[in-house]
């Protein structure tokens, strides 16, 4: 029992030091190692040659298939080429587990100490996030080592034996458990590295131990499905493809197991070299071989999974990419793009607050204000994934961006509230009463509108680039506004001081509009405050010094 414990502890051990490495890596190089893909997809070698340097630094298939779903899921890249990266995404797995094959035990120590001290002394620094990947290749390597020492003592066990035997000989049982494997360990790599590692201890037969590796290849693409199982489907059809990928090469290497075992395991080093390089072999006869059938892959993928004509009731967030969420810095930019996408449908909800003015559309309001639906869900979408974030990875300018995300958000889901308020007002005043506005107080809720519309741009822009000089001029819009609110109300007063019947008919919705359109501007106007705050630009106290009343004792 206590040797079957420190197996199980070997193996947590191992999947552990893979989910250090991965994420450690996608945390320092995330951003450019996705640059990296999108810059390499001219032509399919080009891809494949990608997918394999990414690969072999995030050490997981898996997350190289989730970057790639994200490219094609927002129509950056098509997909063929997607299916290309992800068979040199297999090949730069199994080069990976070629390498941690030698014995590099030596260096786990070595690997650990450094690590170590760089995360404790440089935490929030990209040297401490370096640290963190140096102590996962410790600990992978360690766990290899320990999975040596565990499993001798239980080749002894006749109950172990027993098991062992009921496996041999069947391929299909032991592809399924190597599937299995790979998809609770989320990580393939692991799982062929503990098969190899078994190998060598004669814990598994040969035979058996490649017929687990050819299961832990159709499981990491299983895993990949799974994943994706809830994403859009342009990100869906990748996984699957590669799913079909994965399972054809199954079907085409499971009958060569026996013929690898007579003609080619005997030049091998020993057992251990023998799964690896098996391993190696498979993907790169599955990718180089199969890299011409992109194209028919992604064709039948199409057919199996059609992408749906969107509707924009029921449309999901565009940019906010779950494979993102382990690269902080790249999660923060991908909830900043879903702001600005929120924003873009407040702004076709305020531009066509106009055109039911003038028309008196009803048609037009009811869809506007349906549109409110998608800005709250777009808020709760980004506000959910910006919590999913790890707050300890951000640095400071990071997180400084993630409460400005938060609060631009909040601003533009209050707009999309006082619109529908406006639209509902403009319906149950002005078109159910078939009564209209005078030319004059239509020409001044005309250029609160526009000038409105030109503010809520500037605004996007001082998000988006967050230009000191923008954010004075946006506050300075505030102020002037004001002033023009004011100056209508009284000019609206003088009109039903003369008398005017429209001006009179219209009143209390003409005084409601201009006040609700201040309140959208005052949201607009709030984004420059953290600009001009983090700048140093805002005074402490808006107030002037009066003098007191109350006379000195």
């Amino acid at each position: 029992m206590k040797h079957l414990l420190n197996l199980l502890a070997a193996v947590a051990l191992l999947v552990w030091g893979t989910h250090l490495v991965r994420t450690g890596v996608l945390r320092v190089f995330g951003a450019n190692l996705r640059r990296l893909l999108a810059h390499n997809l001219s032509n399919r070698f080009s891809a494949a040659l990608a997918g394999i340097g990414v690969t072999a630094l995030v050490q997981s298939s898996t997350a190289t298939s989730l970057m790639t779903s994200s490219f094609v899921g927002q129509g950056l890249i098509t997909l063929p080429a997607a299916l290309a990266v992800m068979r040199g995404a297999d090949i730069g797995t199994a080069l990976m587990s070629v390498l941690f094959s030698i014995d590099l035990s030596w260096l786990s120590p070595l690997f650990i100490l450094v690590g170590v001290v760089l995360f404790i002394s440089r935490q929030a620094n990209p040297a401490g996030r370096i640290g963190r990947v140096l102590i996962g290749l410790g600990l992978m390597l360690m766990a290899l080592e320990m999975v040596v020492q565990a499993s001798g003592p239980m080749l002894a066990s006749p109950v172990i034996k027993a098991m062992l035997d009921s496996v041999t000989s069947d391929i299909l049982l032991e592809i399924t458990l190597g599937a299995v494997l790979a998809v609770l360990a989320y990580s393939s790599l692991a799982i062929v590295l503990l098969i190899a590692a078994m190998a060598a201890s004669h814990v598994v037969a040969m035979d058996v131990a490649l017929g687990l590796v050819l299961g832990a290849n159709l499981g990491s693409g299983l895993l990949a499905v799974l994943t994706t199982a809830r994403a859009a489907i342009a990100v869906r059809q990748v996984t699957l493809g590669n799913l079909i990928f994965k399972a054809l090469g199954v079907l085409l290497m499971a009958p060569f197991i026996g013929l690898w075992i007579r003609h080619l395991q005997p030049h091998m080093p020993g057992a251990s070299e023998g799964v690896v390089l098996f391993h190696l072999g498979f993907n790169l006869i599955v990718s180089v071989g199969f890299i011409g059938f992109t194209q028919w892959v992604a064709q039948a993928v199409t057919r199996l999974l059609p992408v749906q004509d969107a509707n924009p009731k029921h449309q999901r967030p565009q940019h906010l990419d779950p494979s993102a969420l382990s690269t902080p810095a790249l999660a923060i930019s991908c909830a900043a793009r879903e702001a600005l996408h929120q924003a873009d449908v407040v702004e076709t909800m305020l531009r066509g607050v106009m055109d039911v003015l003038r028309n008196n559309d009803l048609q037009l309001s009811r869809e506007l204000r349906e549109r409110d639906d998608e800005v709250d869900q777009l808020y709760s979408a980004i506000k959910y994934y910006l919590t999913k974030i790890s707050r300890e990875a951000l640095g400071e300018e990071e997180s400084r961006r993630w409460t400005d995300i938060i609060s631009f958000t909040i601003n533009m889901e209050q707009i999309g509230d006082i619109v529908e308020r406006v639209l509902l007002d403009i319906e149950d005043k002005k078109i159910r009463k078939g009564v209209a506005f005078s030319d004059a107080g239509l020409a001044e809720i005309t250029e609160l509108h526009e000038r409105l519309l030109d503010n809520l741009r500037l605004g996007m822009s001082v998000f988006l680039n967050g230009k000191l000089r923008d954010a004075q001029k946006l506050l300075e819009e505030k102020a002037r506004f004001r002033d023009l609110e004011r100056a209508y109300a009284n000019t609206h007063l003088g009109r039903l001081s003369e008398q005017s019947m429209p001006s009179i008919e219209t009143s209390s919705l003409h005084i409601d509009l201009i006040s609700e359109l201040k309140r959208i501007n005052s949201h607009i106007c709030s984004i420059a405050y953290p600009i001009l705050d983090s700048a140093g630009a805002l005074a402490p106290n808006r107030l002037r010094p009066v003098a007191s009343d109350t006379p000195p004792v």
